[in-house]
């Protein structure tokens, strides 16, 4: 395929798995915004869509695999039995979120400690934190308990009982609250500069800047691999 403006960012990280990359140099939203079209989305992330389109033409042409380990898109996941990618997601992102989630808060508490009189933003990066990481604690529980083993049991060829009347009512939950999310994310790398810190700040401060932006990244691939290929993939099977 060749990408033009009028290309969905969801078709391009469909055909190159390298745009992930690109996209998130630009801050280009290709998870919770995979359905606009790239000329679109270049406006709304303040970028040129030609240098763009050129960045992503060369990773096109990038080997299969030379992609970073655990990029979006690194597996034939368009193809894997559903219950590959349902266990990846939750070996690989559920695990991530679990681990990461209380040591950054405890930096945050730290950091904020430290230096909120000055820097009063990072009291509010906490709190918002906070609120995501409480509202993905129960999201990953609501995808492991109800949804998964449900979209697994499709997949297998069965239609199991269930106390929704269709797989599209708990995806459609889903994905509003990844959109959720996505806005709780987009306010911290507002707060923060982009994740940027101050001249003033600390090691301490530093690595805590960092371990957000990994964090942001890790959910926008985790985002990508449910709205963009699970979930479709799911309703086709139940249509």
């Amino acid at each position: 395929m060749t990408a033009n403006t009028e290309t969905t960012v969801r078709q391009i990280v469909m055909e190159n798995p390298h745009a992930t990359q690109v996209f998130e140099a630009f801050h280009i939203d290709y998870c919770c915004g995979g359905d606009k079209p790239l000329g679109e989305a270049c406006k709304k992330a303040g970028v040129d869509a030609e240098i763009v389109l050129g960045l992503l033409h060369q990773s096109s042409g990038q080997e299969a695999g030379s992609a970073p380990a655990g990029a979006a898109g690194n597996e034939p996941w368009s193809q894997a039995p559903l219950s590959e990618l349902t266990r990846y997601i939750v070996e690989r992102h559920h695990s991530f979120v679990r681990a990461e989630t209380p040591r950054l808060e405890r930096m945050l508490e730290k950091v904020g400690n430290r230096h909120g009189a000055v820097h009063p933003e990072l009291i509010e990066i906490a709190e918002i934190f906070g609120a995501l990481s409480e509202e993905l604690s129960a999201h990953m529980l609501k995808e492991e308990r109800i949804l998964f083993p449900y979209i697994e049991a499709l997949d297998g060829g069965t239609r199991p009982q269930a106390c929704f009347g269709s797989v599209m009512g708990p995806i459609s939950v889903m994905v509003a609250e990844h959109e959720a999310a996505g806005r709780l994310l987009a306010r911290m790398r507002e707060l923060s500069s982009g994740f940027a810190p101050p001249e003033d700040s600390c090691t301490a401060y530093r690595a805590l800047y960092q371990g957000l932006e990994e964090f942001e990244r890790d959910l926008h691939q985790h985002i990508h691999l449910e709205n963009n290929i699970l979930f479709p993939r799911a309703e086709k099977i139940a249509n």
